[in-house]
């Protein structure tokens, strides 16, 4: 058994994301996952270079890599379900620590000991970043998709969007002050000089 961790994690690319809407393109979880250590990683450095931060670069974005690794073994559950009471997502997050503790036991020990952090950080500094890069890129999914006409997730963009506004962080702000709509442009658009 303690040898099939990273097989399971290529399977990332099986779960899918977004299963109760209509997608112009499915995103799955290693997808997922890349653009969110992407967008931690950038969180991080503006923290670094802007707000006189500290934090470990690259363990966020490690750090971000793995957030969903747990949803190999339980599958993505829906975000409205998720949290739709304190009961369901109490349970989910049982059931996550659950899932993480097997994925780990997939390791041989001394592995298992390095992942173990990764798996189940700790750290309120990464994971508020790692949290703040999630919700922007399911931002950046809901761009994507009205993009190509997809009016589904109107409703999704413009919720997700209010919660980045409130967000406290100030990096999260300034991506998106700076970054943000260049999502909404096409192809020849961000070419364009």
């Amino acid at each position: 058994m303690r040898d099939k961790f990273f097989a399971y994690i290529s399977r990332m690319r099986y779960i899918k994301r977004w299963s109760l809407m209509r997608n112009s393109y499915e995103e799955n979880v290693q997808e997922h996952s890349h653009m969110v250590a992407v967008l931690a990683h950038a969180l991080a450095v503006i923290r670094n270079q802007y707000f006189n931060g500290s934090v470990d670069e690259g363990a966020v974005a490690v750090a971000a890599l793995y957030h969903d690794a747990s949803e190999i073994l339980t599958g993505d559950l829906p975000t409205p379900i998720k949290y739709d009471n304190p009961e369901i997502r109490d349970a989910y997050k049982a059931i996550e620590s659950v899932a993480q503790d097997k994925l780990l036991r997939m390791l041989p020990e001394e592995m298992a000991l390095e992942f173990q952090p990764v798996l189940k950080e700790k750290d309120a500094e990464i994971t508020e970043l790692v949290k703040a890069a999630d919700k922007l890129s399911a931002y950046i999914k809901c761009v994507e998709e009205q993009k190509t006409g997809n009016n589904e997730f109107c409703a999704a963009a413009k919720q997700i969007y209010l919660a980045l506004q409130e967000n406290p962080l100030p990096e999260v702000q300034y991506f998106m002050e700076h970054f943000l709509s260049s999502f909404e442009l096409t192809l020849d658009e961000l070419n364009e000089s």
